[in-house]
């Protein structure tokens, strides 16, 4: 295995083993980014409204899939999924969770290379990839995914942005969360551009940026009027071209592979 994804790995594999969730109060500097999330409600109903749309009694895969949450939300709403990953912590972990959930014969999860994957050519009707594209080599992975993608399927991205300045001094702060490939890989518009190469439709949405506002408040009484009011004004601005490259989430969707 190539060093970057090593390192990729091994990083995964530390911070989502149980012990360190059963002792995650011990180590705050490795978990300082997960406040982020707290106000991400939009970009995930928006994701979940499309999946159930879209993919529901497909075949689907969850490219990156993390500890299985999505592919096991999809299995419980008559989707078929298979998830890959580089970390076989997390995989183990997708496993536990669908076997929890009572979904393990809707679901299927495979240590694999994202970037190599071992399926055969237009297997999949669509794909989702939240927050992976940064940890790979995007050609490679923009172009793996479009063999396996099925003329007709479609993919859905979630990815950071590159040009929000205070979550670029974060990052600059915090190397600590993540490997260097993927601090010098966040996404930029010339990277989105690029899946053009590859597919013939791309579809974006835009997400978070004045609602970043509200993640000091997130554990006071204050948050869900404070988020709400936010999200508002950044359904306004996020529909401006100028101020769209700024949010710190983007979901740009793919279709029509060019086989």
């Amino acid at each position: 295995m190539e060093k970057r994804k090593q390192k990729e790995a091994e990083i995964q594999n530390k911070i989502r083993n149980k012990e360190f969730e059963e002792n995650i109060a011990n180590y705050p500097h490795l978990v300082s980014n997960r406040k982020f999330y707290s106000i991400t409600r939009k970009s995930i109903n928006f994701l979940y409204d499309y999946l159930l749309n879209r993919f529901k009694g497909k075949k689907i895969l969850d490219y990156g899939c993390g500890d299985g949450g999505t592919a096991v939300f999809l299995a419980k709403n008559g989707v078929e999924v298979t998830g890959i990953d580089i970390s076989e912590v997390r995989i183990q972990n997708s496993k536990e969770l669908a076997e929890k959930e009572g979904v393990s014969d809707k679901t299927s999860f495979l240590l694999m290379d994202a970037e190599k994957t071992t399926f055969p050519d237009n297997f999949f009707d669509g794909i989702i990839c939240t927050g992976v594209l940064h940890h790979l080599d995007i050609r490679m992975a923009l172009k793996e995914m479009k063999r396996i993608l099925k003329l007709e399927g479609s993919i859905i991205c979630i990815e950071p942005r590159a040009y929000n300045p205070i979550f670029q001094l974060y990052r600059k702060l915090t190397p600590h969360l993540r490997t260097e490939w993927e601090s010098e890989h966040i996404l930029t518009k010339k990277d989105i551009e690029l899946a053009g190469e590859y597919f013939g439709n791309t579809e974006k949405r835009f997400f978070h940026l004045k609602s970043l506002l509200a993640v000091p408040f997130r554990n006071t009484f204050l948050f869900k009027p404070l988020l709400w009011f936010l999200e508002k004004i950044d359904s306004i601005i996020l529909e401006i071209p100028g101020f769209q490259w700024w949010a710190w989430q983007i979901i740009f969707i793919l279709s029509k592979p060019k086989k």
